[in-house]
């Protein structure tokens, strides 16, 4: 068991120094899947591998420490998933922002590309990056279609493919109601905005007490493997076997509490 937890550490080491290698040319959409797949495999390997050991060493008992690695292991997972909803909700309330720079700068006589280019300096700060890269690449180019293609692609927000499709739009059929587009785009990001956060803060306490459910058993295991003697009755196959039922049986009650008060995620339809 010991030979095992130091080969998974190693192998999740040595897949997070991988990982940090520098890429001689751009990532494709594929490669960078890949290897954020390979970041996050690696994390969670030397994640549950610490986890282990450090669950070994208190309570002495094989079985136990092995049921904290597995916990250990998906810890840097619900951190990524958080951090991913967290962003989506940073960008969602963002874009109406964004939309209201857009019209003021059109008002100010910029055209469409100029309005976009200048985001990157005075936008939200969650989007700044992506569209000083956007304004490098039309400067490079002169080309608007295949910057804002890569600007969609870059960050993969739903919303943001909406604001750039009504965008490309409005630029291709030249149309003079731009500003009475965006003033209407803006409006409807922000009621949907507040409709969303309103779902969310009223379906909170079920996402809360999913992880408050599923989190005391666990936490109770922790306290009583600071007593190694507590824990002795775990190193059975009977005591494996209630580990496995309980972490069975916490898993499906967390998921199925999740499925009931998630909110319908939005499709990117103009991927």
């Amino acid at each position: 068991m010991g030979a095992l937890i130091g080969l998974g550490l190693g192998l999740g080491l040595a897949l997070v120094l991988w990982s940090g290698r520098p890429e001689p040319v751009a990532p494709t959409t594929t490669r960078r899947v890949t290897r954020s797949t390979f970041v996050v495999a690696g994390i969670a390997a030397a994640s549950g591998s610490v986890a282990s050991l450090a669950a070994l060493g208190i309570s002495r008992s094989i079985v136990v420490a092995g049921a904290f690695g597995v916990l250990g292991a998906y810890s840097p997972v619900a951190a990524i998933r958080g951090r991913t909803h967290r962003r989506s909700q940073s960008l969602r309330q963002a874009w109406p922002d964004v939309v209201d720079d857009l019209t003021s700068a059109v008002r100010a006589g910029l055209s469409l590309p100029d309005a976009l280019t200048q985001l990157g300096h005075r936008g939200p700060l969650a989007l700044q990056p992506a569209f000083r890269r956007f304004g490098d690449r039309y400067q490079a180019t002169g080309i608007l279609g295949p910057a804002l293609d890569e600007l969609k692609a870059e960050l993969a927000d739903p919303v943001g493919d909406r604001v750039i499709e009504a965008l490309r739009l409005a630029r291709e059929v030249g149309g003079h109601d731009l500003g009475r587009l965006l003033r209407t785009l803006a409006t409807f990001l922000r009621e949907d905005a507040r409709t969303r956060s309103e779902l969310e803060s009223r379906q909170a306490w079920a996402v809360n007490g999913a992880r408050l459910s599923v989190a005391a058993p666990w936490l109770v295991l922790g306290l009583l493997s600071l007593h190694p003697a507590a824990v002795r009755a775990y190193d059975s196959s009977a005591g494996f076997l209630v580990l496995v039922l309980g972490g069975g049986v916490s898993l499906a009650a967390y998921r199925l509490m999740m499925r009931i008060g998630r909110l319908p995620a939005e499709q990117r339809v103009f991927a």
